[in-house]
Protein backbone atom coordinates (compact mmCIF):
# COMPACT_ATOMS: atom_id res chain seq x y z
CA UNK A 1 0.00 0.00 0.00
CA UNK A 2 1.42 3.49 -0.91
CA UNK A 3 0.82 5.94 1.82
CA UNK A 4 2.20 8.94 -0.33
CA UNK A 5 3.86 10.01 -3.43
CA UNK A 6 6.36 12.69 -4.57
CA UNK A 7 6.86 14.75 -7.63
CA UNK A 8 9.27 17.47 -8.10
CA UNK A 9 8.48 20.55 -9.77
CA UNK A 10 10.24 23.34 -11.10
CA UNK A 11 8.72 26.63 -9.55
CA UNK A 12 6.39 25.87 -6.46
CA UNK A 13 4.56 29.16 -6.60
CA UNK A 14 3.19 28.07 -9.99
CA UNK A 15 2.41 24.28 -9.32
CA UNK A 16 0.93 25.74 -6.16
CA UNK A 17 -1.77 27.48 -8.03
CA UNK A 18 -1.93 24.83 -10.51
CA UNK A 19 -3.04 21.82 -8.62
CA UNK A 20 -5.07 24.19 -6.28
CA UNK A 21 -7.60 25.07 -8.60
CA UNK A 22 -7.37 21.30 -10.24
CA UNK A 23 -7.74 19.09 -7.26
CA UNK A 24 -9.68 20.95 -5.27
CA UNK A 25 -13.05 20.10 -7.70
CA UNK A 26 -12.58 16.27 -6.68
CA UNK A 27 -11.93 17.19 -3.26
CA UNK A 28 -8.27 16.89 -2.45
CA UNK A 29 -6.63 20.26 -0.79
CA UNK A 30 -3.45 21.80 0.20
CA UNK A 31 -2.87 20.59 3.91
CA UNK A 32 0.90 21.44 4.38
CA UNK A 33 3.20 23.93 3.20
CA UNK A 34 6.93 24.98 4.32
CA UNK A 35 7.36 28.14 1.57
CA UNK A 36 9.37 27.59 -1.36
CA UNK A 37 10.13 24.28 -0.83
CA UNK A 38 7.10 22.25 -0.96
CA UNK A 39 3.47 21.35 -0.39
CA UNK A 40 1.11 18.37 0.88
CA UNK A 41 -2.19 17.98 -0.69
CA UNK A 42 -4.79 15.57 0.86
CA UNK A 43 -8.40 15.08 2.33
CA UNK A 44 -9.20 15.20 5.58
CA UNK A 45 -6.26 15.68 7.89
CA UNK A 46 -3.85 13.40 5.74
CA UNK A 47 -1.46 14.55 3.14
CA UNK A 48 -0.91 11.91 0.31
CA UNK A 49 0.12 14.05 -2.54
CA UNK A 50 3.43 16.05 -2.43
CA UNK A 51 5.37 18.39 -5.14
CA UNK A 52 8.82 19.22 -4.00
CA UNK A 53 11.06 22.10 -5.39
CA UNK A 54 13.52 20.71 -7.48
CA UNK A 55 16.57 22.51 -9.80
CA UNK A 56 16.37 19.76 -12.14
CA UNK A 57 12.69 18.12 -12.00
CA UNK A 58 11.77 14.48 -13.50
CA UNK A 59 9.16 14.46 -15.58
CA UNK A 60 7.35 11.50 -16.93
CA UNK A 61 5.68 10.88 -13.50
CA UNK A 62 2.06 9.17 -13.77
CA UNK A 63 -0.28 10.07 -10.79
CA UNK A 64 -3.97 8.86 -10.64
CA UNK A 65 -6.63 9.90 -8.68
CA UNK A 66 -9.74 7.87 -7.89
CA UNK A 67 -12.68 9.40 -7.47
CA UNK A 68 -16.26 8.54 -7.01
CA UNK A 69 -17.97 9.28 -10.29
CA UNK A 70 -17.28 10.07 -13.90
CA UNK A 71 -18.71 14.23 -13.87
CA UNK A 72 -15.69 14.35 -11.16
CA UNK A 73 -13.39 13.27 -13.90
CA UNK A 74 -14.69 15.78 -16.01
CA UNK A 75 -14.69 18.63 -13.25
CA UNK A 76 -10.76 17.43 -13.37
CA UNK A 77 -9.91 17.86 -16.34
CA UNK A 78 -12.06 21.25 -16.50
CA UNK A 79 -9.79 22.19 -13.91
CA UNK A 80 -7.16 21.57 -14.85
CA UNK A 81 -6.70 23.00 -18.12
CA UNK A 82 -8.02 26.46 -16.50
CA UNK A 83 -5.06 26.19 -14.27
CA UNK A 84 -2.73 26.14 -17.21
CA UNK A 85 -2.36 22.43 -17.55
CA UNK A 86 -2.23 20.71 -20.94
CA UNK A 87 -4.71 17.90 -22.65
CA UNK A 88 -3.00 14.67 -22.50
CA UNK A 89 -6.53 12.67 -22.78
CA UNK A 90 -9.83 14.09 -22.93
CA UNK A 91 -12.10 12.49 -20.74
CA UNK A 92 -13.66 8.86 -21.71
CA UNK A 93 -13.75 5.17 -21.61
CA UNK A 94 -10.54 3.43 -22.11
CA UNK A 95 -11.70 0.06 -22.37
CA UNK A 96 -8.14 -0.90 -23.50
CA UNK A 97 -7.50 -0.67 -19.51
CA UNK A 98 -11.08 -2.07 -17.95
CA UNK A 99 -14.56 -2.13 -19.62
CA UNK A 100 -15.43 0.72 -16.76
CA UNK A 101 -12.47 2.73 -16.69
CA UNK A 102 -13.30 6.35 -17.23
CA UNK A 103 -10.71 8.76 -16.71
CA UNK A 104 -8.62 12.06 -18.22
CA UNK A 105 -5.07 13.18 -18.17
CA UNK A 106 -3.86 16.77 -17.69
CA UNK A 107 0.14 17.45 -18.48
CA UNK A 108 1.17 19.71 -15.31
CA UNK A 109 3.56 22.94 -15.48
CA UNK A 110 6.05 20.66 -15.09
CA UNK A 111 5.17 17.26 -17.52
CA UNK A 112 3.65 15.63 -14.92
CA UNK A 113 0.92 13.34 -16.29
CA UNK A 114 -1.69 13.76 -13.76
CA UNK A 115 -5.36 11.43 -13.83
CA UNK A 116 -8.51 11.59 -12.30
CA UNK A 117 -9.98 8.16 -13.16
CA UNK A 118 -13.38 6.92 -11.96
CA UNK A 119 -13.81 2.17 -12.39
CA UNK A 120 -17.88 2.72 -11.59
CA UNK A 121 -20.43 2.05 -14.45
CA UNK A 122 -22.16 4.89 -15.65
Amino acid sequence: MIDHVTVGVGNIARSRAFYDRTLTVIGIERLASNGDAFAGYGAGKRAFFWIGLRTDPITGAHVAFAVSDRAAVDRFHAAGLAAGGRDNGKPGLRVQYHPDYYGAFILDPDGHNIEAVCRTVG
